[in-house]
């Protein structure tokens, strides 16, 4: 069986996008051609890999292993091409990192001082949840990534600490939490939240510290973008949970009330990572070289 990598890209998109024609937008191609090379893969495996529901799609049971075992194959020739690429100095190269999104309000300044630094280098950066960009780095697909720390449990991922912010309560003032001083997360038992979706790393470190302090909010909404969170909040449906370096770039109206949380060990801990003992470039080191200046 000799498949074409391009169809195992292609393949991979649409699983991750879970649509044709997003996948295809992503891809900067047509549709139809995202859909005639996820059948031509499916004609050499044999078997049915996804099924089509509307303008949806999920993964049938051999899908799951083409998808896993795809990955991991499009990981190593994206090492392969860049090992190969680094041979030579930093007068040319690649490097792609991957940024959650509300991550990347620090690094307009870094992007534009590492290029002017090494204009030769084609950066790219991707955005996805804390939890998909670890994902993706322990896999290979990314030889750098930004998340929440500390990473997944078992990850085996290094990590180094760009900085450490708090997590603020967001809310209207008849919230219950509003007159405190200091509300720390019992101050949330049974009330209202919104928060970021389940693939956020914030996310995971929110529900940790929720489950040891035996505090059950109740989630009534999730969403990756915090537009919507705080209007949810202005609007005194929930509390948004949010760090504060994104609430302290908005303009906000005097009726809502900010408090930073307050509990130990518990903050917005933003962070490169990275495969221990895997061979990094010299494009890799040369910007974790320039986040640290």
């Amino acid at each position: 069986m000799t498949m074409d990598l391009r169809a195992l890209r292609y393949f991979v998109e649409t699983v991750r996008q879970r649509s044709f024609t997003t996948a295809a937008a992503h891809l900067y191609v047509t549709q139809s051609t995202v859909s005639k090379m996820v059948r031509q893969l499916e004609d050499e495996v044999g078997q049915a890999l996804l099924i089509r529901e509307g303008r949806a799609v999920r993964l049938t049971d051999a899908g799951q292993i083409v998808f896993d075992r795809a990955q991991e194959a499009l990981a190593v020739v994206q090492r392969l091409n860049r090992d190969v690429a680094d041979l030579s100095d930093l007068a040319r190269g690649e490097l792609t990192i991957g940024i959650p999104p509300m991550v990347n309000l620090f690094f307009p300044p870094l992007i534009q001082r590492y290029k002017a630094r090494y204009p030769q280098v084609k950066l790219t950066i991707v955005e996805a949840g804390g939890q998909v960009i670890e994902q993706r780095v322990r896999q290979g697909e990314l030889e750098l990534g930004v998340t929440v720390l500390p990473t997944e449990p078992g990850a085996e991922l290094a990590a180094h600490e760009m900085g450490r912010y708090p997590i603020c309560l967001v809310g209207t003032p008849d919230a219950p939490w509003a007159r405190l001083k200091r509300p720390g997360l019992a101050a949330l038992h049974e009330q209202p939240v919104v928060m970021l979706g389940e693939d956020y790393a914030l996310t995971r470190r929110l529900h940790e510290a929720f489950d040891a302090a035996g505090v059950q909010p109740e989630v009534i909404a999730q969403s990756g973008q915090w537009d919507f969170l705080l209007s949810m909040a202005m609007a005194g449906m929930g509390t948004a949970l949010l760090p504060e370096p994104l609430l302290a770039r908005l303009q906000l109206p005097a009726s809502v009330v900010v408090r930073p949380l307050h509990v130990r060990d518990l903050a917005w801990r933003v962070g490169h990572i990275w495969v221990p003992d895997r061979y990094m470039s010299h494009a890799a080191r040369a910007w974790l070289d320039v986040c640290a200046k």
